[in-house]
């Protein structure tokens, strides 16, 4: 014969929440009541009441232990693998929509999430299954192409500005050496007409040439060599076109072209940003999209590339923006749900007129005394433990940040001002 369940759910279900127990007390009057869910019960109605007899109860009614061990048991039983709360370590029964995460009935009235709207997990799973429609892929692969398309173009773009760089190079040298040849040529023509002009005074000029050789050695060998020089002076050039031919126009490429230390990362940009096609130029604007690993709310972006190693620094350009911040954040920083900065970042802003930093942990420091820079420098020394910020120009160095934390960290813009973007400056010079 199949065992029947000795309980059912509405045994363990508190009259005011209508939900399993949670931490429940015993009331005078014998009914038991989540402990939460009666102090906010009493709060409302301002009598000490059961919610179910309206007998008075106690100030502090007690722990209902055994209730509370037969109703972990339940859920174990009903849902054994149900995830629960890591902080409360009660079921996951809800969805917070202004922090977009998961959360049980005590985390409802934390100071965290009071006053957030929030909905039962199976409606908001239900929603967003229904989203992920066809149409919603379609969208996604056209997306998807779009981006490979733009990012192609930048590409061809870019190898098709390299190729014109050699084009241009391999015209100049072949310019150079058919200048130098029909200097060559004219300079041997001269030749040629002094031949010509020397033969009708052949005689007189054998007898230079045996003036010269009964001349003495000395004098013989000097004769020789300027006879050699005028030979060779007719001669091409060649070592000048093809020696190190490759690391020449290499070395001239070079020159026109920067390296910049850090690459904006475009997936991680929050929707209301513009970036510029090379990546190192970031704006503010109006129009919205949406990314899953993007920042939604608050209007920053990461670097490309995050360090966990060594030594980095980068110049930014901040012109004449108002309101920006510059810095490192970790790469499991929260980027939904939040307007305000991400919690792990080591940073220096400026705003109203004033310059201040900030860190993890730590109180916001007002830099009162410093004047707005035009560029800042932030160096990362990983191995060190060491986050600088300076002004490279002004040559003022304004803090150095220690930290021990041994996630990788990602460069971090944040900008609010859609006049005067920030821009991440090239390094000077290449080093061989």
């Amino acid at each position: 014969m199949a065992s029947k369940r000795p309980f059912t759910e509405e045994d363990f279900t508190c009259p005011v929440c209508c939900d399993i127990f949670s931490n429940p007390v015993l009331l005078r009057c014998g009914h038991s009541v989540c402990r939460d869910c009666i102090q906010q019960y009493w709060t409302t109605k301002c009598s000490r009441e059961c919610p179910l007899c309206r007998k008075r109860s106690t100030k502090n009614p007690p722990v209902n232990l055994a209730l509370k061990n037969l109703s972990l048991a339940f859920l174990n039983y009903r849902d054994p693998l149900e995830e629960l709360c890591e902080v409360h370590r009660e079921r996951l029964s809800l969805f917070c929509l202004h922090d977009e995460e998961l959360m049980c009935v005590v985390c409802r009235e934390s100071h965290q999430h009071r006053n957030h709207a929030c909905r039962p997990i199976s409606e908001i799973a239900e929603e967003r299954k229904n989203s992920m429609t066809l149409y919603n892929i379609v969208v996604c692969v056209f997306g998807v192409q779009h981006q490979v398309c733009h990012t192609e173009n930048s590409i061809k773009k870019d190898f098709k500005h390299l190729h014109q760089l050699l084009y241009d190079e391999e015209k100049a040298m072949l310019a150079a050496l058919r200048k130098e040849k029909n200097q060559k040529t004219q300079l041997m023509k001269s030749k040629m007409e002094k031949i010509n002009e020397e033969l009708f005074s052949l005689p007189k000029t054998i007898k230079e040439l045996r003036g010269k050789l009964d001349s003495g050695d000395i004098q013989f060998l000097q004769n020789m060599n300027q006879e050699t020089e005028t030979v060779r002076g007719g001669l091409i050039d060649t070592a000048q076109y093809l020696g190190n031919l490759k690391f020449t126009v290499w070395s001239k490429i070079r020159e026109s072209i920067s390296y910049t230390p850090v690459v904006l990362d475009p997936n991680t940009a929050n929707s209301q940003f513009i970036l510029s096609e090379d990546l190192t130029c970031v704006r503010d604007r109006d129009e919205q999209e949406e990314e899953d690993i993007r920042f939604d709310r608050c209007p920053c972006v990461l670097g490309s590339v995050g360090y966990s190693s060594g030594t980095h620094i980068w110049d930014v350009d901040v012109g004449d923006s108002t309101f920006w911040i510059l810095g490192v954040t970790t790469e499991s920083a929260k980027r939904k749900g939040t307007n305000s900065l991400p919690s792990e970042v080591w940073c220096i802003g400026y705003d109203s007129n004033t310059l201040s930093l900030k860190a993890p942990r730590e109180s916001c420091i007002s830099l009162i005394w410093c004047e707005k820079p035009k560029q800042v420098r932030v160096k990362l020394d990983l191995d060190e433990g060491q986050i600088s910020f300076s002004d490279p120009l002004g040559k003022t160095h304004y803090h150095t940040f220690t930290t021990r934390y041994t996630e990788k960290f990602f460069p971090f813009f944040f900008s609010l001002c859609s006049v005067s973007p920030l821009r991440i400056l090239p390094v000077v010079k290449l080093s061989n």
